[in-house]
């Protein structure tokens, strides 16, 4: 393992609890900032996708001599996707971080990729992610929205305290789905599992109680939000994909200089889209950091996976319409089946 990552994720570890107890720090030429944007998120600090942002915002207030800075409260400290919405709204915030399932409710579209079992590889996800992108840019500007850029959390797994290699054992188990997640949450009722709907930051309390023992998260996630504590098993055949976006209140991007806002947009460019190249190297370098923690990962039957997996066609029709549009599917099948076919540039 590459030391680095190796001493990033056991600092996620064993310090965790300490970063988010100690108060956070102004960013450098934040107290003379002209342009101060405020930025919530629920990724915890120390985690990459907060180093990774305080590095764009630490450029874009040298590039704009200190004009333009921000403040960043990781951690869920401004609560939850739809808390941060409701502040963005009202200007106690400026932007966020957003999970997909925490701001598909505002745009439903953007839930498309998140179908359960829809993609095999990363390389389809990119092909895909990249022709929605404009969709996308377009249904949260008609929300007030900027759409910064794409965050990943990557494949998700099945993560429990018993073992679960067959159908009924999953079954008999307590799966949490995210609040307002309605897209997992109606793939698992499909399935006949009644799922126990919980915030994100709820989750390791819940999983230590017993309310629930079965979740659903990257590796590297498990680890930043501490579930791989309470968890002994992980299944090695995904279930899905989970990703997220990172959004600025339009009316105050606006108020930003025309010099200003190509500063931002560009420095979004530079450091956004190799986020995703370093989060699958972590989630890939992660197995092993579990492994030595105690973490069995289990092979499930095929006749699990083809079990589950022949629900997907029945939530997709019973959520064209409702959870997404039918532009937003038809589109994504396409750029699927362009890639699948080999017609993908």
């Amino acid at each position: 393992m590459h030391p680095k990552i190796h001493s990033h994720l056991y600092t996620a570890l064993f310090i965790f609890a300490l970063i988010l107890s100690t108060t956070l720090g102004v960013s450098e030429g934040q107290a003379r900032a002209k342009y101060s944007f405020k930025i919530g998120s629920l990724a915890p600090e120390g985690s990459i996708w907060i180093t990774q942002f305080r590095a764009f915002a630490k450029e874009v207030t040298e590039k704009t001599d200190g004009e333009v800075g921000f403040r960043i409260y990781p951690g869920g400290i401004m609560g939850d996707d739809q808390a941060m919405y409701r502040k963005i709204r009202v200007g106690q915030l400026h932007g966020g971080g957003f999970t997909m399932s925490g701001i598909a409710d505002i745009v439903p579209d953007f839930r498309i990729m998140a179908i359960p079992f829809l993609f095999n590889s990363y390389a389809e996800i990119d092909h895909v992610r990249k022709g929605l992108r404009p969709m996308f840019e377009e249904r949260f500007a008609n929300k007030g929205l900027r759409f910064l850029a794409f965050t990943e959390v990557g494949f998700v797994y099945a993560m429990s305290k018993a073992r679960i290699s067959t159908f009924a054992e999953l079954k008999a188990t307590k799966n949490w789905t995210p609040s307002g997640d309605r897209l997992s949450t109606g793939f698992l009722k499909t399935a006949g599992i009644t799922p126990i709907q919980l915030s994100l930051p709820d989750v390791l309390s819940s999983l230590q109680t017993g309310m629930i023992d079965t979740v659903y998260n990257s590796l590297y996630g498990s680890i930043v939000l501490q579930w791989f504590t309470s968890i002994k098993y992980i299944n090695t055949v995904p279930s899905g994909y989970a990703y997220g976006t990172i959004l600025l209140d339009d009316k105050f991007f606006n108020k930003l200089p025309k010099n200003y806002q190509e500063i931002v947009n560009q420095t979004a460019r530079k450091y956004f889209p190799p986020l995703i190249a370093k989060t699958r190297t972590t989630n890939a370098e992660s197995k092993t950091v579990l492994e030595e923690k105690g973490i069995s990962f289990l092979e499930p039957e095929a006749a699990m996976t083809e079990k589950l997996s022949s629900y997907q066609q029945e939530v997709i029709n019973n959520s064209i319409g409702k959870l997404f549009s039918v532009e937003a599917y038809d589109k994504m099948a396409q750029l699927l089946k362009e890639h699948r076919s080999g017609a993908a540039e």
